[in-house]
């Protein structure tokens, strides 16, 4: 019998399959309240599930809930899945809902994302499966604030201090995956929850290898001790041989950020829409991706990405166009003796950006616009050039969200120092259709106001919005059922097959 119980483990550590991924820092709390790191964020989601969460096409669905309903405007009730495990057996129920949130806006627990329940009111359990929750007006955000991820109660109501607690690094979850084993500095391995309430994963593990330097997690890939790794443009196209391409495939999709030029509004020189309207038609933002990334990504034409509910596709964008542009610098008094001029300003340690602003000071030259460039040391940048708004133009980039929120970049309100509208734009409509926007929880009409938005600013060109450079991603050809969306590779990872 003993042999027996051997050899049948044996066998199943010999069967078993391992997904092989790499991870570049160690994870500093692996609670889903508390990562606000990269690294932590990447292995709680494994662990950890919220109510509700993103389908693969970017929509609100159900997580750990079974539906939930708008009563009126500012009441949501969700009801949740019955018998839903915790990793240690102990049900899920609406007590964790109501200790995840009181921890979330508890003082003495630091969270990132606290002011997303700045407009919650209440949240109250109903029964054993059912919350309510009050917001003290119209919420747009209302169902993405309870995609945040639940914590045990059972486990965690009597720690003290949350933040210092040994359950940021033995994190008990609802998951698809449980945490084996957590050193700091070292490989992270992840075991199937043969438990999970969506069904148990068809690859057993997941081990993430620790490989500070990304050189040496592109020589990884290469050699196969990967089986998922990202790609640059250029390791894309200059550095990948025929056996790595016959191994892997590669899926490339727009990432969820953009690069701009923006310019500071409180300037006289910027504040004709002409003037601003012909940097746009002197850039030739295509080049600028054909050489910088080797043409993977694409133009950005405004605030919010084109995959997300409130990009306008009936916006007519600017397009390189240097007659245009030279005609308009003619009509406001420039020309070859009397060329603008203008100052932009961007940080070191980021190559395309430095890059793109040489690129764009030898294509203005062409319509007799000439760019000075200075480029600054990120700390310094930021504490005398963009903190206290000294500058006429910055070369920057921004991060978008399936969820946009224009209020942080674009609302009035927000041009004061320490907020995020650094080039001091001031729309009145524009300011109208946010607070609008920020009280509609109806979704195709939330869509209608944003699109509105989008069309405006991008009309208004407070900045020169650049490009969305692509993500590209190397994935083991031998893996089965991937279905990769513009959203996610990973979104179905559980019905994954690695033989």
């Amino acid at each position: 019998m003993k042999y027996f119980l051997l050899l049948t483990t044996f066998i199943n550590i010999l069967l078993s399959s391992t997904l092989n991924l790499s991870i570049g820092s160690s994870p500093s709390r692996i609670n889903p309240i508390l990562s606000n790191d990269t690294a932590s964020s990447e292995i709680s989601q494994w662990i950890f599930n919220g109510l509700l969460k993103y389908d693969k096409d970017g929509n609100p669905t159900v997580d750990l809930a079974s539906s939930y309903k708008f009563e009126t405007p500012t009441k949501l009730i969700i009801k949740m899945k019955k018998g839903v495990l915790w990793h240690d057996g102990v049900e899920v129920t609406s007590k964790d809902v109501i200790f995840t949130y009181e921890k979330i806006i508890d003082p003495d627990v630091y969270v990132s994302f606290r002011s997303n329940f700045n407009e919650v009111q209440s949240v109250k359990a109903i029964d054993k499966y059912t919350v309510e929750i009050i917001f003290k007006k119209p919420y747009f955000k209302a169902l993405v604030t309870w995609m945040v991820s639940l914590l045990p109660e059972h486990i965690l109501k009597n720690e003290k201090n949350l933040m210092t607690s040994q359950f940021n690094k033995k994190p008990i979850g609802t998951g698809p995956y449980k945490l084996k084993e957590f050193k700091n500095n070292a490989d992270i391995e992840l075991v199937a929850n043969d438990n999970y309430f969506e069904g148990r994963p068809k690859i057993d593990k997941i081990l993430y290898k620790f490989i500070p330097d990304t050189n040496t997690s592109f020589l990884f890939l290469k050699q196969r001790k990967l089986d998922l790794g990202g790609l640059t443009p250029l390791q894309y196209e200059r550095q990948l041989d025929k056996k790595f391409k016959e191994y892997f495939k590669t899926i490339e999709k727009p990432a969820f950020s953009y690069s701009y030029l923006g310019f500071n509004l409180r300037d006289k020189k910027f504040q004709n829409k002409k003037l601003r309207q012909a940097i746009a038609y002197a850039t030739n933002r295509k080049e600028l991706i054909d050489i910088l990334y080797f043409g993977h990504g694409e133009i950005c034409d405004g605030p919010f990405a084109p995959n997300s509910l409130a990009f306008d596709e009936k916006f007519k964008p600017y397009r390189y166009n240097l007659k245009k542009a030279k005609k308009l610098l003619k009509e406001l008094g420039y020309d070859k003796n009397n060329p603008f001029s203008f100052e932009v300003v961007t940080n070191t340690g980021n190559t395309a950006r430095a890059n793109a602003a040489q690129i764009l000071q030898h294509q203005l030259k062409k319509a007799n616009i000439h760019m000075s460039i200075k480029v600054m040391e990120w700390q310094a940048f930021l504490n005398t050039i963009v903190t206290p708004r000294k500058f006429e133009a910055i070369l920057l980039g921004w991060t978008t969200t399936l969820m946009p929120d224009a209020y942080a970049l674009w609302h009035s309100n927000s041009d004061k120092l320490g907020r995020f509208n650094l080039v001091g734009y001031r729309n009145k409509k524009i300011d109208e259709l946010i607070d609008k926007g920020a009280g509609t929880i109806n979704r195709k009409e939330f869509a209608k106001i944003y699109k509105e938005i989008y069309s405006t600013i991008a009309d208004d060109l407070p900045y020169l919005f650049l490009y969305i450079p692509n993500s590209i991603s190397a994935i083991n050809k031998n893996i089965k059922n991937i279905k990769p969306t513009p959203i996610s590779i990973l979104h179905n990872q559980i019905e994954w097959e690695k033989p």
